[in-house]
C-alpha cells in the first residue's frame, strides 16, 4: 500500500475549495445560501480523536514489541492494516470537507458578515475547517505509524544491498 502524498490532499483540498466558494457564491445569487450544520466541526473533531487516540495505541504497543518488553501486547496485522486504510480514507474525505467548508467560510466572510447568522454559520464553518485540517493531520500520523520499517538485507544496522 502506498502512503498519501501531500500534495494529493492539498490538491483535492483547493479543488474544494475553489468549488465550494463558486457554489456558495452561485447558491446565494439564487436563493439562501444552506446553513453549516452545527455538528459538523463536532464530528469531524471526533473523527480526529479517534484517529490521533488509534495512532498513539499502535505507536505505544509497536514500540513496546520492538524493544521486547516482558508482558508486551502485539499488534495484530489485520488490525494495523485495518487502521491504516481508515486513516487514508479519512484523511481524502476529511481534505475534501475541509476544502468545502473553507470555500464556504471564505466567501461568509468576503460578503455577508453583515448579518448575524451569517457570522454564526461563517464561524461554524470556519470551525469545521480547522476540525477537517485536523482530522488529516491525524490520519498522516497514523499513516506514518502503520508504515513498516524498510527491509534490509544482512545484520541490523548494515546498509542495504544494492542489486
Amino acid at each position: 500500500m502506498t502512503t498519501l502524498r501531500i500534495r494529493t490532499l492539498a490538491g483535492l483540498f483547493a479543488a474544494a475549495l475553489v468549488v465550494a466558494w463558486s457554489a456558495a457564491r452561485l447558491w446565494d445569487t439564487l436563493g439562501t445560501l444552506p446553513g453549516v450544520p452545527v455538528a459538523a466541526p463536532i464530528v469531524l473533531a471526533v473523527i480526529a480523536a479517534a484517529l490521533l487516540a488509534t495512532g498513539l495505541s499502535l505507536r505505544s504497543r509497536l514500540r513496546a514489541q520492538r524493544e521486547r518488553r516482558p508482558g508486551a501486547k502485539g499488534v495484530d496485522p489485520l488490525a494495523a492494516a485495518r487502521a491504516l486504510v481508515f486513516a487514508q480514507a479519512s484523511a481524502l474525505v476529511a481534505a475534501l470537507v475541509a476544502g468545502m467548508y473553507g470555500g464556504t467560510c471564505v466567501y461568509l466572510i468576503m460578503y455577508k458578515l453583515d448579518m448575524d447568522p451569517r457570522r454564526q454559520q461563517a464561524v461554524y464553518a470556519g470551525l469545521a475547517f480547522l476540525a477537517g485540517v485536523a482530522v488529516v493531520a491525524a490520519a498522516i500520523f497514523l499513516e506514518r505509524v502503520c508504515k513498516l520499517p524498510e527491509d534490509q538485507d544482512g545484520p541490523p544496522g548494515a546498509q542495504p544491498s544494492r542489486r
